[in-house]
């Protein structure tokens, strides 16, 4: 299995389009459709690294993306999302703690 680079729960940047967020889902391979992949993965990072979801900061934007186009964020000042509280409870500073999934 392919490891991932970054956390659920760990800020980073966009490095094409310089937008901040918070990591809330890991998909250990590319998993949307190939149409999407033709009209919005326009540099076509690799399909069998991971991707990612991001919650966009000072956005109600959920963003699908390649682990080749992000990087740890420097800037540790907290996310502003709308659905931030429905995947996090606590921030440390450093980094969000997902919520417990009820059983």
């Amino acid at each position: 299995m392919i490891e991932s680079k970054f956390y659920i729960g760990q800020i980073i940047n966009h490095i094409r389009f310089n937008y901040r967020g918070v990591i809330v889902e890991i998909d250990p391979i590319f998993s949307n459709s190939n149409q999407w992949y033709e009209q919005m993965a326009v540099t076509q990072p690799p399909k069998n690294k991971p991707w990612y979801n991001v919650l966009v900061d000072q956005s109600s934007d959920i963003t699908y993306v390649a682990q080749r186009n992000l990087i740890s964020s420097e800037n540790m000042s907290q996310i502003e999302h709308p659905l931030l509280g429905r995947y996090f409870n606590k921030y440390d500073g450093k980094r969000y703690f997902i919520k417990a999934k009820l059983s």
